[in-house]
């Protein structure tokens, strides 16, 4: 049966479940509160209050990418423990937000979107190839993001936009320096065979210095040879280079694809000297071509003998984690978390972090890292203007491989 509800109580329900609904709504649009704004002075976005103030690391951890991307993780991750140790940013620490930029541009475009957009870094340090920082450092120069390069060396990174710097030397100053270093070895060289992946911008840069070299030597190009950085069969190239009987043998590439291009070299028969570019500058490389490493001529950017305070801790740190010298890309990034981390130690004490918003915080960092000096793993640094780093001291190595075969190291020669 039925049973009616008084009217009187009908009408309390209605009002209560109005108020209830009205409650409801009230809180449901009640602006965010401040300390919940990723752009007011106290959120971890910014300086201040926050509890770490994050730095974006934008380096692949996957693909045929990922020996360089480690290697600059390790770099940046010491960096992290060490000025945290010192004091952080005048107090505060840093804390490192990692994203996979993968090996394709796509990779690194989503690592800074997120790195940007969701984690709220105050700057970016990557990505891992000048391939992928043409197509990722454009989104970062619109939103008025820094970023600075710790391994792109092709020409034009520093051009892309204000905010886009680099602690990676120019392939046009490093690379000829390996040429000097192979003809003081055999004054004989007459001619050179190029190989270069051609998939990729950096390597498509970094020849173009070393084929300009060779022709300002006076020696002869005698061929160019062309690849993929995923490529793993090099029979007809190499046996191309072989037989127009070339004195020296200048690789660009990475380095999985170079170092089974080394290695098929020395199987089919070549007993020349090789130089390898930028790409071929890892310990990674070794396990590749393992023996026949040996002997590889390659210009470089950093030494773990330079004697300075600053590489004599990172030296010894890197040593104690990884039972190795490290390498130049582990030291640079190691440099790009400092400048970072210098940087904002300048700029608090000039304006206290917890005064600016995001925005304003990202373009004074910007402006702030570009106009200092810095004492780091790779010497003294400073940048022009523009973005490109002014560094004084560049090395040549050359892999000595211990009898097993297995393992080596890289013996600096000049």
């Amino acid at each position: 049966m039925l049973r009616l509800i008084p009217k009187p109580i009908k009408n309390l329900l209605g009002y209560a479940i109005a108020a209830l609904m009205t409650c409801l709504l009230a809180i449901a649009c009640t602006p965010t509160s401040p300390t919940s704004n990723p752009t007011t002075p106290n959120s971890p976005a910014t300086g201040g209050n926050q509890t770490s103030i994050p730095i974006g690391i934008a380096f692949a951890q996957t693909s045929n990418v990922a020996l360089l991307g480690q290697e600059g993780v390790t770099g940046a991750k010491i960096a992290e423990a060490y000025f945290n140790k010192q004091n952080g940013v005048n107090g505060t620490p840093i804390r490192l937000v990692l994203q996979d930029t993968a090996g394709d541009e796509q990779g690194a475009i989503n690592a800074f979107n997120t790195l940007i957009s969701q984690d709220k870094v105050v700057g970016i340090v990557g990505p891992t190839l000048s391939q992928q920082a043409f197509g990722a450092d454009p989104i970062a120069e619109r939103a008025g993001v820094p970023v600075i390069a710790a391994s792109n060396t092709a020409k034009g990174i520093p051009q892309l936009g204000k905010y886009i710097s680099r602690v990676s030397a120019p392939v046009a100053v490093v690379a000829p320096n390996a040429i000097e270093a192979a003809l003081k070895i055999n004054p004989q060289i007459k001619k050179v065979a190029v190989f270069y992946a051609q998939n990729d911008a950096f390597n498509k840069s970094e020849t173009g210095t070393f084929q300009e070299t060779v022709k300002q030597k006076g020696l002869e190009l005698a061929t160019v040879q062309t690849f993929q950085t995923t490529d793993t069969d090099f029979q007809s190239q190499v046996t191309n280079a072989i037989n127009v009987k070339p004195d020296l043998v200048i690789i660009s590439g990475l380095s999985a694809d170079g170092g089974n291009l080394v290695k098929q070299l020395r199987e089919l028969g070549y007993k020349g000297l090789i130089i390898g570019g930028n790409g071929l500058n890892t310990s990674n490389l070794l396990p590749v071509c393992k023996t026949l490493c040996d002997g590889i001529i390659i210009a470089q950017a950093y030494s773990p003998e330079l004697n300075n305070p600053i590489n004599t801790e990172f030296r010894k740190l890197y040593n104690e984690q990884n039972k190795k010298e490290p390498p130049q890309f582990s030291a640079q990034a190691f440099t790009a978390v400092q400048v970072y981390v210098e940087a904002l130690r300048t700029l608090d004490k000039q304006t206290k972090l917890s005064t600016l918003q995001l925005p304003e915080l990202r373009t004074k960092l910007n402006e702030t890292l570009l106009a200092g000096k810095y004492e780091t793993p790779i010497g003294e640094i400073s940048f022009t203007p523009e973005g490109e780093i002014v560094q004084k001291q560049f090395y040549v190595a050359q892999i000595k491989m211990a009898p097993d075969g297995n393992s080596g190291k890289f013996t600096f020669i000049q």
